[in-house]
């Protein structure tokens, strides 16, 4: 009987009792805040990076940068990327801007960046790198490119435009870069030392 009524006296004290609320430090029942509330699902993150069109089999992504109708504009004007261009003429364009900011690193920090002979090692210097420069360009094309194969570049563009094949990616079309490239750069080279040193102008630095 005893054991009968500890255990009905435990059952009902453990169901009227309720479960008491935390106080704060001042004894006061702690409040919570409609925030805390707030459901994870509610805040969506933004996808900036994606691939193109979707495809991710592309191997590109299209960033807040590189879909940038500037940044597409200005790639699209480079030596590299004007399709419509020969390739002969964009190799020269790109030699021309080698070899010409090329004479100056040779010339200030060349080994004889101290003597009267400063002008014309740093010369000598930026032409043999377009010369090793235009060697490096003549292995990769024959490394790359067979001759009488059709180019290997894509004929769509990434919206899926149809376009005629880039004319640089074949044997041909490589051989004409390189050979403007050589062009370009050791007239580059030709027309800055010409500035610096033959009409003598008055350079802040020289």
């Amino acid at each position: 009987m005893a054991s009968l009524q500890l255990k009905t006296g435990l059952t009902s004290s453990l169901t009227t009792t309720r479960p008491v609320a935390p106080k704060g430090l001042s004894g006061s029942p702690l409040r919570v805040f409609p925030w805390s509330k707030r459901s994870s699902s509610t805040i969506k993150a933004t996808q900036t990076d994606k691939p193109i069109n979707g495809d991710p089999f592309i191997g590109s992504l299209e960033t807040p940068v590189t879909s940038s109708p500037l940044i597409a504009w200005y790639l699209s004007n480079l030596p590299g990327y004007r399709t419509a261009v020969n390739p002969l003429l964009r190799g020269i364009e790109v030699g021309l801007a080698h070899g010409f900011f090329l004479v100056g690193p040779f010339v200030k920090a060349g080994p004889l960046r101290n003597t009267e002979y400063a002008g014309a090692a740093g010369s000598l210097a930026a032409g043999g790198l377009v010369v090793i420069l235009s060697i490096c360009l003549t292995m990769y094309g024959i490394a790359s490119f067979k001759e009488g194969e059709p180019s290997i570049a894509p004929s769509l563009t990434l919206t899926g435009r149809k376009k005629e094949p880039d004319q640089l990616q074949t044997a041909d079309g490589w051989a004409k870069f390189t050979g403007g490239f050589f062009f370009g750069g050791i007239s580059g080279v030709t027309w800055a030392y010409f500035l610096l040193y033959v009409l003598d102008l008055p350079y802040y630095v020289k």
